[in-house]
């Protein structure tokens, strides 16, 4: 297992390592023909392109807004119709939010290695449906809800809560829910993608299209999900609010299958989780041989690229170097052929190289479940505020608690264009930047609204709190305007503009092609985390807060309890986590060109949209 250590060793090394160079050569003709052969067949097949795109957008829509439109007013569910309290409500919401936010990543597993994306759509199609069915049941059928809440009972909190088989039906809905979650987001942007060439003009503006409807469906989606949806919820029935969503499930299972003849589908090749796995097995297994000072020609394992998708190749780099031993070539590592014996010992330079792209971002990615726990109390404890306001838009017209975070959607919607169109281009001529801000920068720009939106925040809630207290109404709302709480939904609306599109583009920018799912998942699991973080908070304060003759500050009455503390603990939370996030952000370098050449140490060059000791 010596590498090098003198000079006739050095003699045998050379010779070694052309006859492992030749042997790359001969060993991977046959596969580099096949790859070219294979590569030929993707350009002569013919997509199913714009003509899938109803089935498969048709499919998302009605998924998302099931989900959503459930999520959007759960909260009001869990405590008006399951009676359930404020704290055991709040961490249900969260974590079954933080369940569905990791299911994804699971989901992209089974997907890659063994069902492929149109399968694993299909599967968890069904189970989405299922999961709408059985919380549509728990609204109709009396065994499965608590009874009727009395307005004495409601005035003296003696409502009674869910059993536990109640309780255990709606856990059962929620995971059937997760399920589908997990299977349908990871998979139907790439499967989307399936459908166009990207060897041609036209698919490729046809991807950049379908991304395009895919937001703009989303969009749709959440507008509907939380105004009409919300509305029927709560004016005319929670038993017809649900079903209706099972029934647009059920049309998403029809339209999707319809689809099956004019669809594309690709082969699962296999997952990138294994082949990190792999990297760091391999590094362990070799943890005592020493790394060359110099890289010495044909001492490390790079294999041309293998592969029909269109991948970036990335140099060797020092980064993280105790990974590099894992394509360290030792005795017995390699056929006759040139191909690992076991591929759990030798990987490649860029099997290396993409783990060391996910060990680079995790520090940036850990900054960002903070700032989401702030986005995540829209849909907890505003509810239960908009709740104890005057919702009354007009005389006959009352908002619904579960709508009021349309502010934010609203936010985004007039904020990105003026920032596309207006923001950038100053910003540009002042910065000499393309982005007018490097991407990191949005991303910290978005974590000082998120804080300032929690301190808004609890500044409205001592208010409200106040002014219910002060009037002590029968039903404890107080006569502020619900609309008190735009100022809060305003700045989440621009935390998420700056913030959530900044990861976005992060993440896509400095994962290669082939990663890119990860990076998509990234972003779902700070959701996740976010939500699993929030839960441990509001715990944490209901069991403490509450001690030594003091009041909770999470009461089941928001008029009794101090939610605006809870507020200013998340904004401190928020702004030692900006403390971090500068930190790691001025340490940060981009991945390594990936336009590799021959000559590729000249070619090489490290991104320098955000350098270090830059922000």
């Amino acid at each position: 297992m010596k590498i090098a250590n003198g000079k006739g060793d050095k003699e045998k090394e050379t010779t070694k390592s052309s006859t492992m160079m030749s042997c790359f050569v001969k060993s991977h003709k046959a596969e580099h023909d096949e790859v070219k052969e294979e590569m030929c067949k993707v350009k002569a097949r013919k997509p199913g392109g714009w003509k899938s795109m109803p089935y498969i957008l048709g499919n998302e829509t009605f998924e998302r807004l099931a989900t959503i439109g459930v999520l959007a007013n759960f909260m009001v569910y869990l405590q008006t119709q399951l009676h359930m309290k404020l704290v055991a409500a709040t961490n249900l919401i969260h974590i079954w939010s933080g369940c569905s936010s990791f299911a994804p990543l699971l989901g992209a597993f089974i997907s890659d290695a063994y069902l492929g994306r149109f399968r694993t759509i299909a599967f968890a199609s069904i189970a989405s449906l299922l999961g709408m069915g059985l919380l549509t049941l728990t609204a109709w059928i009396p065994q499965l809800h608590p009874p009727k809440c009395t307005p004495q009972q409601l005035k003296l909190n003696q409502c009674l809560g869910p059993t536990q088989s109640q309780l255990g039906v709606l856990l059962g809905a929620l995971a059937l829910l997760g399920i589908g979650a997990g299977g349908i987001r990871p998979c139907s942007i790439p499967f989307g993608v399936d459908q166009f060439d990207p060897t041609t003009e036209e698919g490729r503006r046809g991807i950049s299209s379908f991304f395009n409807w895919y937001y703009a469906t989303l969009m749709l989606v959440l507008l509907i999900a939380l105004t009409a949806v919300v509305y029927i919820q709560n004016s005319v029935g929670w038993v017809l609010g649900f079903g209706i969503l099972t029934g647009l499930m059920f049309w998403s299972i029809i339209l999707f299958f319809f689809g099956t003849r004019v669809y594309v589908y690709v082969k699962p090749e296999g997952s990138v989780f294994t082949d990190i796995a792999r990297v760091y097995v391999a590094a362990y297994k070799k943890r005592k041989v020493k790394l060359p000072e110099t890289d010495v020609g044909g001492l490390y394992y790079d294999p041309p690229l293998q592969t029909t998708m269109f991948v970036s190749k990335l140099p060797l780099t020092n980064e993280f170097r105790v990974l590099n031993r894992a394509a360290l070539i030792t005795d017995g590592d390699l056929s006759d052929e040139g191909v690992p014996n076991d591929k759990w010992r030798l990987c490649s330079i860029q099997r290396i190289e993409e783990a060391k792209c996910l060990l680079r971002i995790i520090p940036v990615w850990a900054s960002g479940i903070i700032c989401f726990t702030s986005m995540s109390q829209q849909g907890t404890f505003t509810v239960a505020q908009a709740l104890k306001m005057d919702r009354h838009l007009g005389p006959k017209f009352k908002i619904p608690p579960g709508s009021m975070s349309i502010i934010s959607m609203i936010t985004i919607g007039v904020f990105i264009p003026i920032y596309d169109r207006i923001l950038v281009p100053v910003a540009r001529r002042i910065t000499r930047h393309e982005g007018g801000i490097t991407l990191l920068q949005r991303i910290g720009i978005g974590m000082v609204f998120s804080i300032l939106s929690m301190i808004v925040a609890g500044l409205v809630e001592a208010r409200r709190r106040n002014s219910a207290n002060a009037h002590d109404l029968p039903n404890g709302v107080s006569p502020m305007s619900v609309m008190w709480l735009a100022p809060q939904l305003v700045l989440m609306g621009l935390s998420e503009a700056f913030n959530i599109i900044g990861q976005i583009e992060f993440y896509n920018k400095q994962f290669p092609e082939n990663m890119r799912s990860i990076g998509n998942s990234l972003l779902s699991v700070t959701m996740g985390g976010a939500s699993y973080l929030s839960s441990a908070i509001v715990m944490i304060v209901h069991a403490t807060a509450g001690k030594h003759g003091h009041p909770d500050w999470l009461a089941n009455n928001i008029n009794e309890g101090r939610v605006d503390y809870f507020y200013y603990i998340i904004s401190v939370l928020g702004l030692l986590n900006m403390i971090y996030f500068v930190a790691v952000a001025r340490q940060y370098q981009y991945k390594a060109g990936t336009m590799v050449k021959e000559d590729h140490k000249k070619e090489s060059t490290f991104d320098t949209e955000m350098t270090p000791n830059t922000m």
